[in-house]
């Protein structure tokens, strides 16, 4: 049962730039816990940026508008105190960071919640036992932890290690975008139960993608419709299909 009266991301009428370019045109937008959304649209629309901008990406600029996640405006607050109070951003292209181990990696991001929490930080042993139940969770080969982040990944790997993260951190939101690029038949449908599994009343989390493909498997309570900034059209997982057959032109 959905717990629908927690409202986790309140966006009201938010305009936002990059180099002095309107990128957000009067975006609204309300998530409640144990909601998943989707967010499709055209190229240029907005889709990536409106992620980023959540996130705390300082390349973007907000001059209208409200962002308030778990009742607290977080506008002020930069991309890891984001982070911390549970706002995760899945990239649609991570970044390798060779030299650096996954293990260290992600115990490093764990702690810093944790501390930021007010709780002891966990040694490696202890981390060990911690991210182990994560990856059963996802059936994720324990190998991964001794690699380099993300180098040498598949996309599906790579996209693999940032659901791993989403587990790890137990984000209360957590924006995917365009998790489905790049994925195989195989890996897309690995991708997409993992995300279900991680689905909770508790928790809420966006879609971000050009395809109705992703839903097959995970399925929306609401997708979205953006065009220059903002959404235009709101609908059950049936306008994810209707997306499809006719295309963008009709909204």
């Amino acid at each position: 049962m959905k717990n629908t009266s927690a409202v986790l991301l309140d966006i009201k009428n938010l305009q936002a730039s990059v180099d002095n370019i309107a990128i957000l045109n009067n975006f609204s937008l309300q998530i409640n816990a144990g909601e998943i959304h989707a967010i499709m649209g055209p190229n240029g629309s907005g889709k990536s940026s409106f992620s980023k901008i959540i996130a705390g990406h300082p390349a973007y600029s907000v001059t209208n508008g409200d962002i308030e996640f778990k009742g607290q405006n977080i506008l002020d607050l930069e991309a890891h105190e984001r982070s911390q109070k549970g706002i995760f951003l899945g990239f649609q292209y991570p970044v390798e960071i060779p030299g650096v181990s996954n293990a260290d990696f992600l115990r490093l991001a764990y702690n810093e919640k944790r501390k930021s929490q007010d709780l002891p930080e966990l040694d490696p042993l202890q981390f060990f036992e911690f991210v182990s139940t994560k990856l059963a969770m996802i059936e994720m080969d324990p190998s991964f932890l001794t690699r380099n982040v993300n180098e040498g990944f598949s996309g599906g790997e790579k996209k693999k290690n940032e659901i791993l993260q989403m587990a790890l951190l137990e984000a209360e939101l957590a924006i995917l975008d365009e998790t489905d690029s790049g994925l195989d038949i195989d890996a897309l449908k690995i991708i997409g139960c993992n995300i279900k599994k991680l689905a909770n009343k508790n928790n809420a989390i966006v879609l971000i993608t050009h395809y109705q493909r992703l839903l097959d498997y995970i399925s929306p309570d609401f997708v979205h419709v953006m065009k220059k900034g903002r959404i235009v059209k709101t609908g059950g997982p049936e306008l994810a299909y209707e997306l499809e057959k006719n295309g963008y032109e009709g909204v």
